[in-house]
């Protein structure tokens, strides 16, 4: 074959492409999530990556750029013996998306995405001082604070499920994120959630 007639060698692909492709842990699949809140849906990022190094460390209002997934890892790295250990934690929240698929037979990042949407107060209380008397006030929520409060109410569950038990942390992740999805008012997430809302309905 002349050189003339020799193939073009294809173009490499681009990081974008690449990324759309990427599959979260090698798994699963996150370019079709679908959002049923549209108040949180710009705050719940959902990318193929699971550690960004601190990328967002130094920029404030930014963290909602950073995976959800990401942000569960995180928040559950501060709760006592996960301290610091990222890898650790990375693998708790790897075990427990295969517990969630195994019951759900759904893609375990769409149930996650679900549970963070539904675990979100929309109500809560502030208290105000009106000549030495605090009084609560109920206010709405910012969606940014109610994806935050969610995913803190996922981690404490997780915490309270395991601690001094012989259930494994990954285990009661998936028990609570699941519970979430689900809107079961069992679920320490969703109880969280309506115990504010009905704390702030009393105080309007």
């Amino acid at each position: 074959m002349s050189d003339a007639e020799a193939p073009e060698p294809e173009a490499p692909a681009s990081s974008e492409q690449a990324d759309s492709n990427a599959l979260l842990f090698e798994k699963w699949d996150v370019s079709e999530i679908e959002f049923n809140d549209p108040s949180t849906k710009r705050y719940i990022n959902v990318t193929p990556i699971a550690h960004t190094r601190g990328r967002h460390a130094n920029k404030q209002f930014q963290k909602s750029q950073i995976s959800v997934v990401e942000r569960l890892i995180n928040r559950l790295m501060q709760k006592e013996d996960n301290t610091g250990h990222k890898q650790k934690t990375m693998n708790i929240v790897r075990d427990a998306l295969d517990i969630i698929h195994e019951r759900t037979e759904e893609n375990p990042v769409q149930v996650l995405v679900t549970a963070v949407e539904n675990a979100g107060p929309r109500e809560e209380t502030v208290r105000l001082k009106y000549g030495g008397i605090s009084v609560p006030k109920a206010v709405d929520v910012a969606p940014q604070r109610r994806v935050d409060s969610a995913i803190m109410y996922l981690a404490e569950g997780t915490y309270n499920g395991s601690y001094k038990t012989k259930t494994s942390p990954a285990e009661a992740l998936a028990r609570v994120v699941i519970g979430a999805a689900d809107y079961d008012v069992q679920s320490y997430a969703i109880s969280q959630k309506e115990e504010k809302e009905r704390v702030a309905a009393a105080a309007r």
